[in-house]
């Protein structure tokens, strides 16, 4: 004999599981999307933060009120193991949904940086690191890899002069690849294959043209100078003068880059074209494309000394004789000035 069912108890389960249904429903809901006020505040999130760890640390800020609710609420929308490193910004109001929603798809806070052209790959390093919090360490150690610069089909010993000066956005937890991949990729993008073509005409390769680019990046700080500076240089190289090219001592300075003295002019160094003829191993910054155009185009001038003036500008000659009138003015005004400071 078959089970029979009661049609008016059947109905009256029925209906209690569907209110109870409605209810749980209803809570998730409430719980899940109410909003309510926090406290405006940024967190970090570090990588491998458990929900529970989180939870406590978004109560700790103000940004919940319950850390039991949070991790109900990262279980309820499958967030568990999937809760994004990275600084984060709450402002009021908020929902539990949109806290977890945000922190599970990894909306992070993002920051512009600006890389100036000239910038070496350490000042850039410290720059990074305080505006995307990205370990200068490992930025550099990734920079002076031999075997990254090749991952990138980079001929060179590393990748300074290779990462383009630029203003880039990040998410503040970006990783050392990430803006690697960046800044390498802006590279490739500037410096194009009819640019390289035009300094394989002039005989150098593409390594050769951006160390000669730093070199008149780091020596021109007015652009109508750009194509001078470089036609100073490339006469030098023309006759097989050493290049003299105060950039490449600057680069060797732990402390600088400041005024030069005799002593620094004598430090040991394949990178000492005062000491060493010729270019230096490779770019001692990251140039512009203003500069390697110039280097491309320089001047139409005989010009083989430079002296600089204090004011940005340079006086350019095209014998010794009028390189050390130029020195013996600047000395003067030098003099000058300082009597007039005492």
């Amino acid at each position: 004999m078959g089970i029979r069912f009661n049609p008016r108890i059947t109905r009256k389960i029925l209906i209690a599981t569907a209110a109870g249904l409605i209810v749980v429903v209803t809570a998730c809901a409430v719980l899940l999307f109410s909003p309510f006020r926090v406290a405006p505040a940024e967190i970090r999130i570090d990588r491998g933060s458990s929900a529970g760890r989180v939870a406590a640390l978004l109560r700790e800020n103000g940004v919940i009120r319950s850390e039991r609710a949070f991790r109900i609420a990262v279980r309820l929308l499958g967030a568990s193991r999937r809760l994004e490193a990275g600084r984060y910004s709450f402002e009021s109001p908020q929902s539990l949904y949109g806290i977890v929603s945000a922190i599970r798809d990894g909306r992070v806070m993002r920051a512009s940086v600006t890389l100036p052209e000239g910038m070496t790959a350490r000042r850039m390093a410290g720059l990074l690191s305080r505006a995307v919090d990205l370990d200068s360490a490992s930025f550099m150690a990734a920079v002076l890899d031999t075997a990254a610069a090749r991952r990138y089909g980079i001929r060179a010993g590393s990748l300074e002069g290779y990462l383009f000066p630029d203003t880039y956005r990040f998410s503040t937890s970006v990783s050392v690849d990430e803006v690697l991949d960046a800044l390498v990729g802006s590279f490739r993008r500037v410096v194009t294959d009819s640019i390289a073509a035009r300094a394989r005409d002039m005989g150098f390769d593409t390594h050769q043209l951006i160390t000669l680019a730093s070199l008149v990046e780091g020596e021109a700080l007015l652009a109508e100078e750009r194509p001078l500076v470089a036609a100073v240089y490339l006469n030098r190289l023309r006759i097989g003068m050493a290049l003299q090219a105060c950039p490449t001592i600057q680069y060797l300075l732990p402390d600088g880059p400041r005024r030069l003295l005799n002593r620094d002019l004598r430090i040991e160094s394949p990178y000492n074209t005062y000491l060493r003829p010729g270019l230096p191993p490779g770019p001692v910054n990251n140039p512009g494309l203003a500069s390697i155009r110039a280097v491309l185009n320089p001047a139409p001038v005989n010009y083989l000394y430079m002296v600089a003036n204090g004011d940005g500008s340079h006086t350019f000659s095209s014998n010794l004789d009028g390189h050390n009138r130029a020195k013996q003015r600047l000395n003067r005004l030098r003099r000058e000035l300082s009597r007039r400071k005492e």
